[in-house]
């Protein structure tokens, strides 16, 4: 038994930052006048971040709409990770700055064990999708890391209209594949947006987990595992038609 198509998230799973989040703002941020500790604006950020509406936009809009809808929250979100820290000289010259940082292959490191993993995965015959609450960035950035040529589609949140954890987000990514829920399994490293939309999307769901203290745990249509290349092994011990 095993899945007809593999869905992924994306950054946190297939690859991080190459310097702490907190750092990047905050070592920027001071070439504008404002003199934080990477630890107060990593705070600050996880708090803007998750006070934020999602990062989804819908379909039926034009690419132009879409890419200063997303820039837009991004800028929400980084005015209020830096709110009571100082005053930017200039905060649009810093904003762009970052983002096109995070916009850059450059600045993210692939897990070691991705392509491999994903070219074993090819290789079997399996389908491969992306699902990730992103922006149009993580397009160039999997390219850029040697990625993205793996993957049959790409599903991100700013795009579809919809969120992690919602299950819609999920069917939308699995309507462009000939496959049933049942069918499908997404990997990803939050309990609250991948496992759980997946499992509210009928898939089976893989987290990663580097602490995890068993290589592969199963527990139903869920598995656990400690490093990407454990996923093959997680597959054939989850039930699939």
């Amino acid at each position: 038994m095993s899945p007809k198509v593999v869905f992924f998230d994306a950054a946190g799973t297939l690859f991080d930052p190459r310097e702490p989040i907190g750092e990047s703002y905050a070592r920027i941020a001071r070439r504008y006048g404002v003199d934080a500790d990477a630890a107060t604006v990593a705070a600050g950020f996880r708090r803007a971040f998750h006070n934020a509406g999602g990062l989804a936009f819908g379909p039926r809009r034009e690419s132009a709409e879409l890419r200063r809808m997303e820039r837009d929250w991004w800028r929400a979100v980084v005015r209020e990770t830096f709110a009571g820290l100082g005053s930017f000289t200039d905060f649009d010259a810093y904003f762009d700055e970052l983002f096109d940082h995070f916009g850059d292959a450059a600045s993210w490191r692939a897990d070691p064990e991705a392509a491999p993993l994903l070219d074993s995965l090819k290789r079997r015959g399996l389908e491969l999708g992306l699902i990730s609450n992103f922006d149009f960035r993580v397009y160039a950035i999997l390219e850029g890391l040697g990625l993205a040529r793996y993957f049959d589609s790409f599903t991100i949140s700013s795009e579809a209209g919809w969120a992690k954890p919602a299950a819609a987000l999920f069917a939308a990514a699995l309507a462009r594949h000939r496959a049933t829920p049942a069918e499908a399994a997404h990997v990803g490293d939050a309990p609250h947006l991948d496992v759980a939309g997946a499992e509210a999307a009928g898939f089976a769901a893989i987290l990663i987990d580097h602490h995890a203290p068993a290589r592969v745990a199963v527990a139903g249509r869920t598995a656990r595992v400690a490093a990407l290349s454990a996923i093959p092994e997680a597959l054939e011990k989850l039930p699939f038609p």
